[in-house]
């Protein structure tokens, strides 16, 4: 894979949701007491709720990073994050979260502190909560995948993919600095071409400035 292919097939393909469901009964139409939402077939429960799906980072990276902003220039933010930051880590102990970042860094356009998410249970308490508790500020969270396959230039891919197509807001969505995807995957595939790739020296998910790294 090469850099322009980073918009191309087949990171830009969706495989069916119904795979692994085909062949089953059609789906009634009944619907519950309230008249309106259907009755659903009785199923196992999903694995979903424990831990999380394939691709998803289920090692010491975390499935989910969250990425709160603030405004650093605006005096009303910086407060409301610094004390949303304190509260995040009395409430949430178990949680990992990094400092705060005063100035933009890596694709992240203003400052911002990180949060990381290691389980489906982490994600389903703390996300709600901060849909709240959130007040002024805008949110990414966006998945850790492990579908990068070590290739370096297809690590970059992925990764830009996770903070776009697959991220997800609370608040007012603020633009990333994509470009730093492309030129580290512009970087890989010269380091490929040359025969250094092994290369690049420089670790993908590192370069991105996510903290966990």
């Amino acid at each position: 894979m090469t850099a322009s292919d980073i918009y191309d097939p087949p990171l830009s393909t969706y495989p069916s949701p119904l795979a692994g469901y085909e062949g089953l009964p059609p789906l009634s139409d009944d619907k519950n007491e309230d008249g309106q939402s259907f009755k659903n077939p009785k199923s196992k429960r999903s694995q979903a709720y424990d831990t999380f799906i394939d691709p998803l980072d289920q090692g010491p990276r975390g499935g989910f990073d969250v990425h709160v902003y603030y405004f650093q220039t605006n005096a009303a933010h910086t407060a409301y994050a610094q004390a949303l930051h304190e509260r995040i880590r009395r409430e949430f102990p178990e949680l990992r979260i990094y400092r705060m970042w005063e100035t933009p860094l890596g694709p992240h356009p203003v400052a911002m502190f990180e949060v990381n998410l290691l389980t489906p249970a982490q994600f389903g308490a703390f996300i709600p909560w901060l849909a709240v508790w959130r007040g002024p500020l805008s949110v990414l969270v966006h998945p850790n995948t492990t579908d990068g396959g070590g290739d370096p230039v297809r690590e970059i891919a992925v990764e830009r993919r996770n903070h776009s197509q697959r991220a997800m807001w609370l608040g007012e969505r603020l633009p990333l600095d994509l470009s730093l995807f492309d030129r580290l995957a512009q970087n890989a595939t010269a380091a490929t071409a040359s025969g250094t790739s092994g290369g690049s020296g420089v670790d993908p998910k590192a370069a991105i400035v996510d903290t966990a790294s």
